[in-house]
């Protein structure tokens, strides 16, 4: 069928151009109807700390149950300086009128208890965000606050929280197509053979990331789905290309006619590049299993474009080599530099250097115009015309002089052909030579290549996941400075309290909290414990909940503060509510952060277990064995260690983090799932 598809496709290759262009019309014309209703909202699984925030939105109005940030502030002169106390109380009052924030003042009690550091330099005011919410628009309040910071002699003023930091995706999309651009042109020695498989990808990327956005009306999808879309979808949508251009360029090397090679490699590495996509949907789709709605919305969104991706790759592809036929072995200087030009544009924009592209793209435009247009072509008809006009002979002369040296030094090599590179026989290519070695000794390739998978592998068993916090910002942002002013006013795990709900279910219970605080304050690891706070202020006594703040020791993403967390909900609160009908639940950005990472790392098992079995049917299939998918599986796992042991030498442990610029962290999450559903998927693809 592929063969029939391609062979067609190739003999009216203006229909299914005409096709895919009816597509991409129609699809962006829904796009600018319906437009976008992404959903970043970060959803909270079922859990102690979920329960905590149902009981805030329950009991105290969404008190610190949704996103919070803060505006710290130190100065010598003291916070009670009254030029200090103006600016700030003004500043605290114009964020207060933000839409969907509450602002609680250092200024105000009972909160200046727990907000003004002892030696009264430095505070804080707490930032509470709705918790309908999104980064994007938490980042854009956190830009909106800075704006208003007033400028008063020595006063230092941040703006702490991750919520409120900058938010901007990276356009690693353009980075890797950039890269992609060199690769391939000295991979292929073609220009005409690189441009196909960069305009395969970008078409399916683009079409998918459009699905995408029409896709976010009908479920719950984050905003950076789209990134996430099109950087797999790049990276598949070269590959895929890439295979079938190979195998064409093959056929013609070996005689074929131009449709002959377009059949044989569709037949071929077409047949490969589709169950190859199958299997890259089958391991993003299995992300499913976590039955969270943003993961759900990532994946979707990215299965989504790899089958855009696929399918152009069968059929866009095949009616590009009708175009193209022999040409694809041609390439001209003025191509070659052209794409160079180009490749350093998008290379200065994604790493934002905006000088790339104002010079590169100009350069490029500049050498296709001088090398296309062939001035010596119009020498009679240019100096009549300036004759015409009333312009002096001579003066007419003189620019076609500069005109014609330009064409002749400078265009005429512009239009000469790359030299082709001689083709090497089979047998004495690298690629040739490795495999024979390998097969002739098969036992030293085995042992050797397992023992350096597993030795990359070992960091895994290491593997701590969980969310790093402000420290990890560059020193330059206000988010780390907010931090570290945190750190000297109140020590590190003021960065991240954690928030106790107490429920009552009988007035005598409220006897209970006493020893409560007690036992809290008494336990390792805890720095102080606030002042229980009612839900009925009015009247103390009828409260139906208390709100309890306890701030650790150490800092958010340290690993004793987890333990603190799991120490208090399974020995510490039991034992001192024991006897009474207090329902107590820890809350909190860091206890959720922790439910979270035990949420999906409970369930990751059965992700992996869902995609190896899926997957190993599909190969079945494909093969007609069992060995082979036995051995795909095997290997795969093995490189999927290593590259794990990667990610957590590099970025949990910190090394050569001083060369990449960053610090150790905790692994995010959702960062391992990620990991096996693209990296399973493309090493299936080599399959």
């Amino acid at each position: 069928m592929l063969a029939r598809l391609g062979g067609w496709s190739f003999r009216h290759p203006r229909k299914i151009v005409a096709l895919w262009v009816a597509v991409i019309v129609v699809v962006f014309g829904a796009v600018a109807a319906i437009g976008p209703a992404f959903d970043a909202s970060f959803e909270v699984p079922a859990s102690e700390g979920r329960r905590g925030i149902d009981a805030l939105d329950e009991h105290f109005g969404g008190f610190g149950s949704g996103t919070s940030g803060s505006i710290v502030f130190r100065t010598d002169a003291g916070i009670d300086d009254p030029a200090v106390r103006t600016a700030m109380e003004a500043l605290f009052a114009a964020v207060d009128e933000f839409e969907g924030v509450i602002v609680s003042s250092p200024y105000e009690r009972p909160a200046s208890s727990f907000q003004v550091s002892e030696d009264r330099r430095v505070a804080f005011a707490a930032v509470s965000l709705a918790v309908d919410l999104d980064f994007t628009e938490t980042a854009l309040i956190g830009a909106d606050i800075a704006e208003l910071l007033p400028d008063v002699p020595g006063l230092q003023i941040e703006i702490g929280g991750q919520v409120l930091a900058e938010f901007a995706p990276p356009e690693s999309e353009l980075i890797g197509l950039a890269l992609a651009v060199v690769v391939l042109i000295v991979s292929f020695g073609s220009v005409v053979a690189m441009g196909l498989p960069i305009a395969v990808a970008v078409t399916g990327v683009g079409v998918g990331a459009a699905l995408i956005i029409l896709i976010s009306n009908v479920i719950a999808m984050p905003d950076f789905a789209t990134t996430i879309g099109a950087l797999i979808g790049i990276g598949v949508g070269i590959d895929y290309a890439l295979l079938i251009v190979t195998r064409y360029r093959e056929g013609l090397a070996a005689g074929r006619s131009p449709e002959q090679s377009t059949v044989t490699a569709m037949d071929t590495a077409g047949r490969s590049v589709v169950f190859a996509g199958l299997a890259v949907i089958i391991s993003l789709l299995g992300m499913l299993i976590m039955q969270l709605s943003f993961i759900t919305g990532m994946a979707v969104g990215a299965a989504v474009t790899v089958a855009v991706t696929m399918f152009a790759s069968v059929t866009l592809l095949p009616a590009l080599l009708g175009f193209t036929r022999e040409s694809i072995e041609v390439t001209r200087w003025r191509g070659l530099i052209a794409a160079g030009l180009v490749a350093i544009a998008m290379l200065g924009v994604g790493l934002g250097i905006p000088l790339l592209l104002f010079v590169a793209i100009p350069l490029a435009v500049v050498v296709l115009i001088v090398s296309m247009v062939r001035v010596t072509r119009w020498r009679g008809p240019l100096v009549l015309v300036g004759v015409g006009l009333g312009i002096p002979r001579m003066l007419v002369r003189l620019p076609l002089a500069v005109l014609f040296f330009l064409d002749d030094f400078v265009g005429t090599p512009l239009r000469r052909l790359v030299p082709r590179r001689p083709q090497v026989p089979l047998d004495q290519t690298l690629a040739y030579r490795w495999s024979r070695l390998v097969q002739a000794h098969p036992w030293i390739g085995l042992i050797a290549g397992t023992t350096l998978l597993l030795v990359m592998a070992v960091p895994v068993l290491s593997l701590r996941m969980g969310f790093s916090d402000e420290s990890n910002y560059g020193e330059e942002t206000t988010t780390r400075q907010a931090y570290e002013l945190l750190v000297e006013g109140f020590g590190p795990g003021f960065n991240g309290p954690l928030v106790l709900t107490a429920e009552v279910g009988q007035p005598s219970d409220a006897a209970a909290l006493g020893p409560l605080l007690a036992a809290l304050a008494a336990t390792p690891g805890v720095a102080s414990v606030g002042d229980p706070l009612p839900s009925n202020l009015a009247d103390p006594g009828s409260s139906a909940a208390y709100l309890i703040q306890v701030v650790p020791t150490t800092a958010p993403q340290d690993e004793a503060t987890t333990a603190l967390v799991e120490r208090l909900r399974e020995d510490v609160v039991p034992l001192a509510v024991a006897g009474t009908t207090l329902e107590v639940n820890i809350t909190g950005t860091v206890a959720v952060n922790i439910d979270f990472s035990s949420y999906l790392a409970d369930r990751m098992p059965v992700f992996f277990a869902a995609v190896l079995a899926l997957s190993f049917l599909l190969l079945m299939a494909v093969f007609r064995s069992v060995l082979v998918p036995i051995k795909a599986v095997i290997m795969n796992l093995l490189s999927i260690g290593a590259a794990y042991g990667a990610v957590v030498a590099v970025f949990q442990w910190g090394w050569f983090g001083s060369v990449l610029g960053i610090e150790g962290a905790p692994i995010e999450p959702f960062i391992p799932m990620m990991m096996f559903a693209i990296v399973f998927g493309l090493s299936m693809d080599y399959e």
